[in-house]
């Protein structure tokens, strides 16, 4: 999308009236040095308290080393996860990452933000969706067809995808859990109660799991990003508001949004994990991981971030995960030379910077393995925000667009997605944070025809299957006269809509 009111909206949607916006970040790490664990005397100058990730190499010798060097060099241990060898960390040292990364069994180490941990104080979470006004759910419910919930008329995306038709065949299986790693969601929905998974949830704002109930709930004022994709995914199909892509299926919430908005890397490593461990078949995720809108592979403290990111996504999808994520909004080519990046630091001053986006990636939808979404609008083309390039995108999916790009056909009156918000309402959003739930949807559904697949199997059905789209015509999505983005490739494979629209139909079918 373009750029949303707040820099702190790190997720990736946008409501009516604005412009969309938003990026990833992605990259891996530089090998530390050998050397000796610091002395006490490294954490003697006394700087702001920030967070870190460690990446350790070796087993438990190695990593029983390297917890008695972080102390060393005034580290506070948070949590660790030996599964990847990873240690979340708390220090006022500011020489910390510097100290460690030269300690040996140390692959990796980097501050996740460059603000200090402090007491949230606000809740800028950016632009809220648009309500659903009780006039056009009263129309929407009067066009309603037998069988349809009451808003379906309203979801032009569901037949965009063949999902309507899909329903006829299957809704989906109870035994396969989509975990929606995002702002929260409110599991109190009448159109997500019936199918939440309470077991697979959690909140992991601190980088360390709280199983405390419903801690995995936005709280009054915080963003309503997650309510609305998981809707998306699996609202029952229950006579009741909105239908989901796949409302036979579970979702969970992951909470990985802190009150600001900000989704650190402590917290994101702790989502994925928690999915892992926890029986999950899919995770979407329509964010970035901040402060980067891009992180680069040669930074110190960037590189360390993505190493630990793509430790934990390999390690979900080892466990039979299917990672899921949104391209981006900021209309940025992911394969171009050179892309520049005005936004980064998010959580303090952001600085003008031009980055190559192969040592300069997104995270999570760059990371290796994960299933890169590109938004469509009504009309069926790359919506006017989404990011795309040739070689990143995997599948497309509707996200949405503003009715000056792209009119949807009758009933529906908003070329945005429909879907839940917290307190039991309805309202709408665009960007690829709403159509990468979509994808998860889909993805579910071949989980529930294929339950003993593996994930390399069920991203190739989700390609095969896929709609193959042309790049069609040049784009000047605003009739300008000037081309507004370079669509690469042929029909079968392209920058733009990868191998395709996602197929439900398809998915339940074969």
């Amino acid at each position: 999308m373009a750029h949303l009111a707040s820099r702190r909206t790190r997720a990736l949607a946008m409501p009516v009236g604005l412009a969309l916006t938003a990026s990833l970040g992605f990259l891996p790490a530089a090998t530390a040095s050998a050397a000796p664990a610091a002395g006490p005397a490294a954490a003697a100058e006394v700087g702001p308290l920030l967070s870190y990730v460690v990446n350790t190499t070796g087993g438990p010798g190695t990593v029983k080393q390297v917890k008695k060097a972080i102390t060393a060099a005034g580290g506070q241990i948070v949590t660790t996860y030996d599964q990847i060898g990873v240690i979340v960390v708390h220090s006022t040292n500011p020489a910390f990452g510097e100290t460690v990364r030269r300690v040996r069994g140390v692959e990796s180490a980097g501050a996740t933000r460059t603000n200090p941990i402090v007491p949230q104080s606000t809740t800028d979470v950016g632009a809220m969706a648009q309500p659903l006004s009780a006039a056009e759910a009263q129309e929407a419910a009067a066009e309603a067809a037998a069988g349809q919930d009451p808003l379906e008329p309203l979801q032009w995306d569901l037949p965009a995808i063949k999902a309507d038709k899909a329903h006829a065949v299957s809704l989906g299986s109870s035994k396969v859990t989509v975990a929606v790693i995002d702002t929260g969601v409110d599991d109190t929905h009448p159109d997500l109660a019936p199918n939440f998974d309470a077991k697979a949830s959690v909140n992991c704002v601190s980088g360390a799991p709280d199983t405390t109930a419903g801690s995995w709930r936005p709280a009054a004022g915080e963003s309503d990003h997650g309510t609305h994709v998981a809707g998306t995914v699996a609202a029952a199909k229950n006579g009741v508001g909105v239908t989901g892509v796949a409302p036979g299926v579970k979702v969970s919430g992951i909470k990985v949004s802190n009150p600001d908005g900000f989704f650190y890397t402590e917290a994101v490593v702790c989502g994925f994990l928690w999915a892992a461990d926890h029986g999950v078949d899919v995770t979407n995720n329509s964010y970035y991981t901040d402060p980067w809108l891009y992180n680069c592979k040669n930074d110190p403290d960037q590189g360390a971030l993505v190493e630990a990111l793509a430790r934990a996504t390999k390690y979900a999808e080892r466990k039979g995960v299917v990672n899921v994520a949104a391209a981006g909004n900021a209309g940025d080519d992911l394969a171009a030379d050179e892309i520049a990046d005005s936004t980064s630091p998010n959580d303090t001053t952001p600085v003008d910077r031009v980055i190559d986006p192969k040592v300069c990636l997104d995270t999570p939808t760059m990371l290796p393995g994960v299933v890169t979404v590109s938004a469509t609008g009504a009309k069926g083309l790359k919506s006017s925000y989404s990011n795309y390039g040739y070689g990143t995108v995997d599948v497309a999916a509707p996200g949405g667009d503003s009715t000056r790009y792209q009119t949807p056909d009758a009933p529906a009156t908003s070329g945005l997605i429909l879907s839940t918000l917290p307190g039991g309402g309805y309202g709408y959003k665009a960007g690829t944070s709403m159509a990468s739930p979509h994808v998860a949807g889909v993805v579910a559904l071949i989980k529930s025809k294929h339950p003993y697949a593996s994930p390399a199997a069920v991203k190739a059905l989700l390609a095969l299957e896929a709609d193959a789209t042309a790049c069609g015509a040049p784009y000047d999505i605003d009739a300008d006269g000037a081309i507004d983005a370079v669509c690469e490739g042929g029909k079968q494979y392209n920058g733009f809509y990868g191998a395709g629209v996602i197929d439900a139909l398809d998915a339940v079918r074969y």
